[in-house]
C-alpha cells in the first residue's frame, strides 16, 4: 500500500509517500509545493491543487492522509488553511482515495511518543523510522512523511 501524507500550507505545502509492506515502511519520495506569494488568492490553491493531481497521477498512492487545520489568533490564516485543506482533499477525492485527518498533536504522539514535539524532533524520528541518511527537508517535508506515518500506524493498530 502507497500512502500520501500531506502538510497543508499556503507557502508551502509539504508531501510525503510511504510504500507500507506489513509493518515495514520505505520513503518513495517527498518534497513540497510553493505558491507564489504574489499571486492571486485563487490562482495560489489552484496550485495548490494542481501540484497534489501531479504527485497523485505519477505515484498512485492508494491512501491520502492529511494534517487537521489547527485554530490560530488569527481567523484569517485559519481560514486560508481550511482553503487549502479543502483543494487538496479535492484532488484526492477526484483521485478516488480515501481520505483520513490526523491533529498535529496525535501525529507527533505518533512518530515520537510526544504531542508537543518540536518539528526538528518529528523530523529525527522520520529520518530514524525511514531508515535515511539525511533527514527530509524542509520540514514541511518531513511533517508530511510524518503524517504518512501515522496513517500507517492507525491501520496498523486496526483504528480504520
Amino acid at each position: 500500500m502507497r500512502v500520501l501524507g500531506i502538510d497543508p500550507g499556503l507557502r508551502c505545502t509539504g508531501y510525503g509517500l510511504i510504500d507500507v509492506l506489513g509493518t515495514k515502511c520505505t520513503i518513495v519520495q517527498y518534497g513540497t509545493i510553493r505558491t507564489n506569494a504574489n499571486n492571486p488568492f485563487a490562482k495560489r490553491l489552484q496550485t495548490v491543487y494542481d501540484d497534489i493531481t501531479e504527485v497523485i497521477q505519477e505515484y498512485h498512492p492508494g491512501e491520502f492522509a492529511i494534517e487537521e487545520a489547527f485554530y490560530s489568533k488569527n481567523a484569517r490564516t485559519a481560514l486560508q488553511l481550511g482553503h487549502v485543506r479543502g483543494v487538496a482533499m479535492l484532488a484526492a477525492m477526484h483521485a478516488q482515495l480515501p481520505v483520513s485527518e490526523y491533529s498535529a498533536k496525535k501525529i507527533k504522539m505518533a512518530v515520537t511518543g510526544r504531542g508537543g514535539a518540536t518539528k526538528e524532533q518529528v523530523q529525527y524520528m522520520v529520518t530514524s523510522m525511514l531508515k535515511l541518511k539525511t533527514p527530509p527537508e524542509p520540514l514541511d517535508a518531513s511533517d508530511a512523511l510524518a503524517c504518512a506515518l501515522c496513517h500507517q500506524q492507525q491501520i496498523q493498530l486496526g483504528m480504520l
